[in-house]
């Protein structure tokens, strides 16, 4: 499994400005966490397995974890099969040198229409969204929510401006209103938009209807890359 340096905790963060949703709201979101990862785990096991095997086939490790920001600052390893060749970050940065363009996507999105790294196999588990079920062991931990934003990197959050302190007041989401709202058909400035609204409305009857719908957004591969 691919590791980064140990951060716990992003600095300088004024938590006097974070939101704090009702604890009664949060206590209830938490039980739905707990109680719908476990019954997801079991039920998607075997598909984890043979997921789990494919991509180590190719000598590299099935797993790939990347620090993103929690609820309250807090880092943690966000875990996602691994969809990129060995060596990602090397070719990432060389591919950029050579193409002008793709590094103005890159720097506008965090994303490119064609990514050089992704593996053919990575490509249909991005499509499908199936690399992000090692997630559901970040939920069952208490890292990640089944519904919430997207998680982002220390560098990405800075991009919410304002709306970092929405951002923070929750656990990111497995899923979430980006999810069902078009996926990589939302511009950023959409996306942050989407979670600052989310927040604001924070309500477990939300988070049931986004859990109804996702498997329908997913299916339909609207806005999957």
């Amino acid at each position: 499994m691919q590791r980064e340096p140990s951060e716990r905790t992003l600095n300088p963060i004024n938590f006097d400005r974070v939101l704090r949703p009702s604890l009664l709201t949060l206590s209830a979101k938490r039980s739905l966490d707990v109680v719908g990862s476990l019954i997801l785990i079991l039920l998607v096991s075997p598909l984890f397995a043979m997921i789990a095997l494919i991509v180590s086939l190719d000598g590299g490790p099935a797993l790939f974890r990347h620090k993103r920001i929690g609820r309250n600052g807090e880092m943690f390893n966000c875990l996602k099969f691994r969809t990129m060749i060995l060596g990602a970050e090397a070719c990432l940065h060389e591919y950029l040198d050579h193409h002008p363009d793709a590094k103005a996507e890159w720097q506008n999105n965090q994303k490119l229409d064609f990514d050089p790294r992704i593996t053919p196999v990575g490509r249909l588990l991005r499509a499908t969204s199936l690399d992000e079920l090692p997630q559901l062991f970040n939920i069952l931990k208490g890292d990640m929510s089944l519904v919430g934003p997207r998680p982002v990197t220390k560098d990405e959050l800075i991009r919410y401006g304002e709306s970092a302190t929405h951002y923070l007041a929750v656990r990111p989401g497995l899923t979430g209103p980006w999810q069902i709202s078009g996926r990589n058909e939302t511009g950023y400035n959409e996306r942050v938009a989407l979670d600052h609204a989310y927040v604001s409305q924070l309500s477990l009857y939300r988070d049931i209807a986004i859990l109804l719908q996702t498997p329908a957004a997913v299916l339909s591969r609207r806005g999957a890359k």
